[in-house]
C-alpha cells in the first residue's frame, strides 16, 4: 500500500496533491486501473483531467463525489 493511504483515508483527509487512477484504484480497493477508465467511458465515477497522456483527479472533487455518493440519512 502506497505510504500516503497507510494512514490517510477519506476521513483522515486527502493527500495535497493530484490524484492518478493507481491512487483511486488504492483508495476505494478498486479490482484495478480499468476500472477507473471505464468510469471516465461511462461518465461516472469523480471527474478528472488530462496532463499530456496522463489522467489526473482533483482531490476536493474525489471529495465530493463520494460525499454524492454518501447516504445523508435523511
Amino acid at each position: 500500500m502506497p505510504a500516503i493511504f497507510a494512514t490517510n483515508t477519506l476521513r483522515a483527509g486527502l493527500p495535497d496533491r493530484y490524484l492518478t487512477p493507481e491512487d483511486l484504484v488504492e483508495l476505494f480497493r478498486l479490482p484495478s486501473v480499468e476500472t477507473v477508465y471505464a468510469w471516465r467511458r461511462k461518465g461516472t465515477g469523480p471527474l478528472g483531467f488530462r496532463v499530456g497522456k496522463h489522467l489526473r483527479f482533483d482531490p476536493e472533487v474525489v471529495r465530493a463525489y463520494v460525499q454524492s455518493r454518501t447516504d445523508s440519512g435523511d
